[in-house]
């Protein structure tokens, strides 16, 4: 109960506009001030300190680096180029070219605010002027930044690989298939959707294979980029936290050799820009490992565990309202907080009831990360609206039927959980 009830103290804090960091580390050190706690206040420090003494952590800082280097490195024209050329044929073609820009950047960037922030400034406009309403535009490249919480290198797998201690090398390999799925319905949905509004395509014809093969010849540095990282942690080649340097001489390789669009003053400024996410990031962890401790010192999964066990008679139910909590909790916080929070409370909960972990891990990824693409607090939401221009009202009605295809590729994963296993089965065993 006391660890509830600091659990809530923290989201009050957030509630009333304190940052997230401040927030829980406050929450978390009060437990340590109660008059029942005998507690020494040096452990709160201690753990602090010891969140950040972790080397598959190093993964993250890593690969944020890495998505601001991929985007000053010229990668992302050649991507916008392809995905046009691929899906610009279809109806409502520079929506269908977001979608498959987004499972391209997937790969690069790991984050779905960032790509969809990236998607706004490069299409938006253009796909507004094309005809499409604000509100349409905004949901679909919102939504679509949803992809990049699965393909990897997803920022948010690595935390939660991190945090409920799952092999990080398995997430990723298993986040590709829904991946694929997400893209595939929104695909769908948006095909449906400009059908009905007369959307047009931005290119008459298929493209030839000729065209294909020319733009994948100036995209597969980028392409390659996920496949490389996949075949070394699977070949044992490196860690997933090696691969991140790995990536990173490789993004500096195509950048300032091949592509030759990246000099000092660009590494500069995603250096600057990478220190930004890096200490928002890292402060919320080391507070958030004195909520963990609390946590884990007050059996907080251990009775959790009991109690759902009681409770819920299947493997379903128990998903379906996780995934119910997980949504709503990703409207009111941003994903990165959900699981760090949630992650150490719910991993050992799920592995009690037989679930494995690593299809729990993509399904709260999918779902932590589409909260944050809805209203009241989403942070893709207030993103994309803010550079678009585009009503919070408008958004929020042009999403749902995109979050109608969002919920089916989820469901699907609550009931086929060999839909995100299958592939790390084959690979890892």
């Amino acid at each position: 109960m006391t660890a509830v009830l600091l659990l809530s103290f923290g989201l009050l804090l957030m509630a009333i506009g304190m940052p997230v960091a401040f927030a829980i580390g406050i929450a978390g050190f009060s437990y340590f001030l109660l008059p029942d706690t005998f507690l020494p206040t040096s452990i709160a420090v201690q753990r602090i300190v010891s969140s950040t003494q972790s080397f598959p952590l190093l993964a993250v800082p890593l690969f944020i680096f890495i998505g601001h280097l991929m985007n000053a490195s010229g990668i992302t024209p050649r991507l916008v180029h392809l995905s046009t050329l691929l899906a610009g044929w279809m109806s409502g073609g520079l929506a269908q070219a977001s979608i498959v820009l987004s499972t391209l950047m997937g790969g690069v960037s790991g984050s779905a605010v960032a790509d969809a922030a990236m998607q706004s400034r490069v299409l938006g406009k253009s796909m507004i002027k094309g005809g499409y309403s604000p509100g349409f535009t905004g949901a679909v490249l919102s939504v679509g930044g949803l992809i990049t919480a699965t393909i990897p290198p997803s920022i948010g797998l690595i935390l939660y690989g991190y945090l409920g201690e799952v092999s990080i090398g398995r997430l990723f390999i298993a986040g590709l298939v829904p991946g694929f799925l997400l893209m595939v319905a929104l695909m769908v949905t948006t095909y449906i959707m400009a059908k009905r509004r007369g959307y047009l395509p931005v290119r008459e014809n298929l493209p030839t294979g000729r065209e294909v093969l020319k733009a994948l010849r100036s995209s597969i540095w980028a392409i390659l980029f996920p496949v490389w990282l996949l075949v070394g942690i699977r070949y044992g080649l490196f860690t997933p936290s090696e691969a991140g340097a790995f990536a990173v001489a490789y993004a500096l390789l195509i950048g300032c050799v091949i592509h030759r669009e990246m000099g000092i003053k660009e590494i500069l400024n995603a250096m600057r820009a990478s220190v930004r996410d890096i200490g928002m990031i890292m402060l919320i962890i080391m507070f958030s490992g004195i909520i963990g401790y609390v946590v884990s010192f007050e059996r907080v999964p251990q009775t959790i565990a009991e109690l759902t066990l009681g409770v819920f008679s299947s493997q379903i139910m128990l998903l379906l309202t996780l995934a119910v909590l997980l949504v709503f909790l990703g409207m009111l916080l941003e994903a990165t907080v959900v699981v760090m929070l949630l992650t150490p409370i719910l991993v050992p909960v799920i592995k009690a009831a037989g679930v494995d972990p690593v299809h729990f891990g993509l399904l709260m990824m999918t779902l932590v990360t589409f909260g944050g693409m809805t209203p009241p607090v989403g942070i893709s939401m207030y993103t994309v609206c803010g550079i678009l221009r585009c009503s919070f009202y408008d958004y929020s009605r042009e999403l749902l039927p995109f979050a109608l295809a969002v919920f089916a590729v989820v469901l699907g994963i609550i009931f086929f959980p060999s839909v995100v296993l299958f592939l790390p089965n084959l690979l890892l065993g």
